[in-house]
């Protein structure tokens, strides 16, 4: 099996890695303005381009329409705009690999390009240099927006290979489930052929086997119970214990890892939430955090606590004008996230209102269902 490659893993590096020349970019051309006794304009010019590339970080647009225009304003005031130029070149790559389509954006930085040579000049080289910086940003956007492609399409066939296995897997249970309830319900035909054969006076072996049938009865409920589950479509991955609470904080770690910083609040006193519940949360947290990493932006917040009985999860986060991975999920993840809660005798909210996206599911005490 092909390793995963570290940039996918952890695509915050590219982003930290276009980031970070930006900033050395921005930082030589403030050397070599300070260097040369550059006037307050050019300095000013200078500081907007620094300016746009940490705003670029939180708010893409705007730091990237602040970071071309740093440009224009150098060559408007007469100074060579080529390292301020590069400075929004690595702004570009950085924000088409987060998500910005590449065609709006470089338009964007070109046109700042060709505003400053059809106005009020252009670089020391002249339509030459010109020209290579054109298709220096035409080639930033596009190397943004292909490694953004290639990384989600390998996520789609990892995804893909791992549905497989659960298929497979699937598969399995159902030839176990026919093949154990056949032989609990031979095994249980036998007890009671064997109960009627007792003589009278056998009372204790009579009561081991009516005892031994109910046994029996009870593991052929429950592998059908389980297999019903299994047929609703459960997304675990693996044949490791079922998730719980006490597994968030490895969540948690697992999605910091691909660059979704959360700020968790659990409150939730020990044995106060039982297994079966604690699978619905688990999922419920993790299928609110994938929407999160997908189409929001910033941190997301997770809240777990128990009060009066009653416990209640809240993930928050805001959404992002553009999706890490667009046309992706269909809805799917949030109708199976309400079965799941429903099925607990949740109640489950989700408001994508004001630019935040936050799903609030409560369930009360065991066994009670929420009016």
């Amino acid at each position: 099996m092909i390793a995963t490659p570290l940039w996918i893993r952890r695509p915050e590096l590219v982003h930290l890695f276009a980031c970070t020349a930006a900033g050395l970019s921005f930082a030589g051309q403030i050397a070599a303005t300070v260097l040369r006794g550059s006037d307050g304009r050019v300095v000013l010019a200078v500081l907007l381009a620094g300016a746009g590339t940490a705003v670029s970080w939180r708010l893409p647009w705007t730091g990237l329409a602040v970071t071309s225009a740093a440009s224009f304003a150098v060559t408007a005031v007469g100074n060579d705009p080529l390292a301020v130029w590069m400075t929004a070149v690595f702004v570009l790559f950085s924000v088409t690999f987060r998500g910005l389509p590449a065609p709006v954006a470089t338009t964007l930085v070109a046109a700042f390009l060709l505003g400053a040579f059809m106005t009020v000049g252009g670089f020391r080289g002249g339509p030459v240099v010109g020209v290579a910086a054109l298709f220096s940003a035409i080639a930033g956007g596009a190397s943004g927006a292909a490694l953004r492609i290639h990384r989600d399409r390998w996520w789609m066939l990892e995804e893909r290979a791992a549905r497989g296995v659960v298929e497979e897997r699937l598969r399995i249970a159902r030839d176990l489930h026919d093949v154990i309830g056949h032989q609990v319900a031979m095994l249980s035909m036998n007890l009671g052929i064997a109960e009627i054969g007792l003589p009278d006076d056998a009372e204790a072996s009579r009561n081991a086997l009516v005892a031994a049938r109910s046994n029996a009865r009870t593991v052929i409920a429950e592998t059908q119970r389980i297999l019903a589950l299994l047929r609703r479509g459960d997304d675990t991955p693996d044949l490791r214990p079922p998730p719980s609470i006490d597994g968030l904080e490895g969540l948690f770690a697992s999605f910091a890892s691909i660059g979704l910083e959360v700020r968790p609040d659990i409150a939730v006193p020990a044995g106060a939430v039982e297994p079966s519940l604690g699978v619905t949360v688990f999922r419920v947290v993790q299928e609110a955090l994938t929407n999160a990493y997908r189409h929001g932006e910033g941190e997301a917040t997770v809240r777990v606590r128990e009060q009066d009985r009653r416990l209640r999860v809240t993930v928050e986060n805001r959404t992002a004008r553009a999706s890490r991975a667009p046309g992706t999920g269909g809805g799917l993840g949030l109708v199976g996230m309400r079965e799941r809660v429903e099925s607990s005798h949740g109640r489950l909210t989700i408001d994508d209102g004001q630019g935040r996206f936050r799903v609030d599911a409560e369930f009360g005490p065991v066994g009670e269902a929420l009016g």
